[in-house]
Formats: structure tokens, sequence, C-alpha cells
């Protein structure tokens, strides 16, 4: 557990005030995932010489978005 890295969590509070639709709770909580999301988006590509490109695709991108909005958006807590 000494290697374990830690990492900064949404505020529960966050979550749910997105769950309840919430816009800037839920631009927060893409804004916490944007890395995650251009990682998951990025895509490779070899130029006219054969080196190794990459970019991120934005039609993945927005999907990837609108996938964790609609989650978002459907989560239900424990609470209710």
């Amino acid at each position: 557990m000494k290697n374990e890295k830690r990492y900064r969590l949404v505020p529960f509070s966050i979550i749910e005030a997105a769950a309840r639709g919430e816009v800037l709770a839920v631009e927060a909580v893409l804004d916490h995932y944007s890395g995650y999301i251009a990682m998951l988006s990025t895509q490779t590509y070899f130029d006219a010489y054969g080196n190794v490109k990459f970019y991120v695709d934005e039609v993945i991108r927005q999907r990837v978005k609108v996938k964790l909005i609609t989650k978002i958006l459907t989560f239900r807590t424990e609470r209710e």
C-alpha cells in the first residue's frame, strides 16, 4: 500500500447535485474526468514518413462525454 497512488475524488455532494441535473455539477464531473476522456479518445496514425502521431478524436470524445452524462443523470443514491 506504500506505492498506492491517491487520486482526488469527486465529492459525493457534487455527484448528488449532478444526478439531480444541476448543470454546474455535471460540468464539474466532466471537468474532473476530462483527462481520462481525452486518453480514451486518443487515436494513433502514421504520417507520410512513418512517424507515429497521436490525436484526440473529437467524435469519440463527444460520445464518451454523452455516455458519462447519461450515466450521471440515471445515477440513484441510496437516499432516494
